[in-house]
């Protein structure tokens, strides 16, 4: 089995091999070449010393080498397979082929410009692009651009961008009412289903990770919930018409988080225990987020209550956590959050009453003071 990012794997025949690149001088072709030696160690050794020298000689070979952009494009995707998740190498050859690839493909590295580049904006495309796709393009272009500088010495250029500015929408969030309504409906006849939805409001798991949650996540013993996986529909690899249903890690390392649960939550967790089940919604196999999210419709239009996406709920949670007297970091970590100021600036919403009271407290202060000034 191979080691990913070091090229070494143990073939049948006992050895283990390692495997470097050297690249043709003209085309930029990738070409494999191979150590040999009897035990890992040894030929970790081997191979680094074999990187060293075709470093060396890479770069006398690639320095002002005449470069075709989907040779570096390749290139730089076959990097991001295998050393990000599936899910991004997934969302970066998207953007690539359908917005960069016939644009730029046979067009050389050294002859790309401004204008050229422009070109990729005005595609054929059946819409405009949105503000967050022309960001996200310049993001692949600009990356694949700094893999040619490393991998290929080939002096490049960076790609302005300057997101338009546009007003921020309110995040919206449930209501005392609208709160009232949905956990009425949610206690009346509960289910498997109906629970996790509840467990959602009370922990603030995005729609992925309770898709993909797990019963041996969940200790019952210390009210502890880990989270450790998400799943989401992605390509299938060469086949973008067709998606699967892709269990992996959280989109960060933040995100993979213990969460402490409620006595509350612990009591229906355990009303709905199944030891013969892998998973906690979909037995089996993971929840399709879709199905998921069509039955939190559902749950709202029986309640009376207008549509709302999924995600409402994880701010309905952080809100409630302000409104309790929770702090932020503690709430950014239970959030799973990179930098406190994203639990502050995109979550955290005080309600209209919990303001009030800050008011009321004022004028208590400032009715002392103007005691101490008429006396």
């Amino acid at each position: 089995m191979s080691r990913r990012g070091e090229n070494i794997r143990k073939r049948k025949d006992g050895r283990w091999e390692g495997r470097y690149y050297l690249f043709e001088p003209n085309s930029g072709k990738k070409l494999v070449h191979s150590v040999y030696a009897k035990t890992y160690t040894d030929v970790k050794e081997k191979l680094l010393k074999a990187k060293i020298a075709a470093e060396a000689v890479n770069q006398e070979r690639n320095m002002g080498t005449e470069i075709e952009f989907h040779y570096a494009a390749q290139e730089w995707l076959t990097a991001v397979e295998n050393s990000k998740k599936h899910s991004t190498y997934i969302k970066y050859r998207s953007i690539y082929e359908r917005h960069i690839k016939e644009t730029l493909d046979k067009v050389l590295i050294s002859e790309l410009d401004t204008a050229i580049i422009a070109e990729v904006f005005r595609g054929n495309f059946e819409k405009p692009l949105s503000d967050n796709m022309k960001r996200e393009i310049v993001c692949v272009l600009n990356q694949i651009f700094c893999f040619a500088e490393s991998y290929y010495h080939i002096q490049s250029f960076r790609i302005p961008y300057q997101r338009q500015r546009k007003k921020d929408k309110p995040v919206m969030v449930l209501n005392q009412t609208e709160q009232l309504k949905l956990f009425r409906y949610l206690y009346n006849e509960m289910d498997i289903y109906k629970m996790g939805i509840i467990v959602c409001i009370s922990t603030g798991l995005r729609l992925g990770e309770i898709c993909s949650l797990k019963w041996e996540d969940i200790d019952l013993s210390r009210k502890v919930l880990h989270v450790n996986t998400t799943v989401q529909r992605t390509a299938v690899d060469g086949k973008e018409s067709k998606t699967i249903l892709w269990e992996d890690e959280p989109k960060s390392i933040f995100s993979k988080r213990e969460i402490p649960l409620s006595e509350d939550v612990i009591k229906l967790l355990m009303l709905f225990y199944d030891a013969s089940a892998k998973y906690v919604l979909n037995s089996s196999k993971p929840m399709e987020p879709r199905t998921y999210q069509n039955k939190f419709q559902y749950y709202l239009k029986s309640a009376g209550i207008e549509r709302k996406n999924f995600h409402i709920l994880r701010h309905t949670f952080a809100t409630n956590c302000i409104s309790s007297g929770a702090d932020a970091k503690s709430l950014s970590e239970i959030l799973g959050h990179s930098d406190v100021k994203i639990t502050l600036n995109r979550y955290v919403h005080p309600a209209f009453e919990t303001k009030r009271q800050h008011m009321n407290s004022l004028s208590s202060v400032y009715g002392q003071l103007m005691g101490q000034y008429n006396s």
